[in-house]
């Protein structure tokens, strides 16, 4: 039997054996064809950990017959960089392609170590491929940026996790020997979460700890027990990190404090990057207390500047005051739900035309046609309001906005009753 992971005996050495990123490197997608073509730019790998970015730089390599550097964000510095960088020059030849540098976590590296690449990057040296399950936009110099194609990887869809799988047992040397009956896989693709590295851990742990037996089973049941007896296992490679932040969130939408504060302490406690933190206590003002307390956004946004000019330790107190702060606000997410809805009837409608009233007309001929006419200022009237269309005539009275059972939005609800209640029916 191999000492071997299982995710290592099963990484993909071509693009035929990779799984998943259909819209990416599927036949005659984007990214395979600039692969297959030899031209490939330097680029960012931008998607949730497990969906096959190390895999997919490994595999241009391959098939490009390049010479591979690789670098880790979290154990690297600019001597590193510029070290790296050293041996790839040192590798060029006339007839050679240039070298393939891979950089893992490349949204850790600090402005000092992404400007030692600009150099190589631009000149040629370098074939960049960073790899990042943070926005490239926050986090990547924008010289960098400019120069680096970048590349959304999704999670494993159900259909993905079935074919890694199924090739797990019908092709691994060491499970091909066993006798496996899967009898449900509802549970092993739940606690993946679209992970391709933690489904094939799921199988490893869940045949491991049922070695000897003469027939391994693997259902829900068994699955959740195992798991649970083998958390620390089934961590190992730091994977709780995406189950802590979302234990973090929910305390915060729970309205939680003491869950709150208690999930912080076990990011910071574990090396966490509190910027990643901030990010998330913004996104959680917006989307989970909103209108109920629109300060709510602007302590996180504070937050958010407070960490970066700060930095740890003290970045730990203003982290706790903002996640206490929210978890302790009322909660609306009608806003969230208020462009989803309107982002939907957009992709449901099309481009509906805008009421001639509403348009600007900059030219005499724009006001023959109509444009601006009609349009009532708001100001000139009692109240500074008055009742007028500002919906396309086809999404009249359509309601996308509905204010929530909270102090703040119940004035709002009464303010829009006065104003819109012919029309809206607030």
């Amino acid at each position: 039997m191999s000492n071997l992971p299982l995710a290592e005996r099963l990484r993909p050495k071509s693009l035929d054996e990779y799984i998943g990123q259909k819209h990416l490197v599927g036949k005659g997608a984007v990214l395979r064809r600039a692969i297959e073509s030899g031209r490939i730019p330097s680029m960012i790998l931008w998607g949730p950990p497990g969906v096959g970015k190390t895999t997919l730089a490994n595999i241009i390599s391959h098939l490009q017959g390049r010479a591979f550097f690789s670098l880790s964000a979290i154990s690297s510095g600019v001597k590193d960089v510029r070290d790296t960088i050293d041996q790839a020059k040192r590798q060029q030849f006339f007839d050679q392609p240039n070298p393939i540098l891979f950089i893992d976590e490349i949204h850790r590296f600090s402005k000092a170590q992404q400007d030692s690449l600009l150099g190589a990057v631009e000149q040629g040296v370098v074939t960049l491929i960073g790899a990042t399950t943070e926005n490239p936009s926050f986090e990547v110099i924008s010289p960098l940026l400019s120069r680096c194609q970048v590349y959304v990887l999704k999670a494993l869809e159900p259909e993905d996790l079935e074919d890694l799988l199924n090739r797990a047992l019908t092709t691994d040397s060491d499970l091909k020997q066993l006798k496996i009956n899967v009898e449900e896989k509802e549970a092993m693709f739940r606690y993946s979460g679209g992970d391709a590295r933690k489904l094939l851990n799921i199988i490893d742990i869940v045949v491991g700890a049922q070695s000897g037996k003469p027939e391994i089973t693997i259902n829900n049941q068994i699955v959740e027990d195992i798991l649970q007896e083998n958390l620390s296992i089934y961590d190992k490679n730091g994977e709780m990190h995406y189950d802590i932040i979302s234990a973090f969130i929910k305390s915060i939408r729970g309205s939680d404090p003491n869950g709150a504060v208690y999930w912080l302490a076990r990011m910071l406690d574990g090396g966490e990057d509190v910027k990643f933190i901030a990010r998330r206590l913004l996104i959680s003002a917006s989307e989970d207390i909103g209108l109920a307390n629109p300060n709510a956004l602007l302590l996180a946004n504070a937050c958010f500047d407070a960490v970066n000019k700060i930095g740890m330790p003290e970045s730990r107190i203003i982290l706790s005051e903002c996640a206490i702060y929210l978890a302790s606000s009322p909660k609306s997410n009608s806003g969230y739900m208020a462009i989803n809805d309107a982002l939907s009837t957009v992709g449901q409608t099309g481009n509906l035309s805008v009421p001639l009233h509403l348009r600007n007309a900059p030219t005499k001929l724009m006001e023959k046609m109509g444009y601006g006419a009609n349009y009532k200022y708001a100001h000139d009237y009692v109240g500074n309001f008055v009742d007028q269309d500002f919906l396309p005539k086809e999404l009249r009275g359509r309601v996308f906005y509905n204010p929530q059972a909270n102090p703040q939005e119940d004035n709002i609800r009464a303010r829009l009753k006065n104003w819109w209640n012919k029309r809206y029916g607030y």
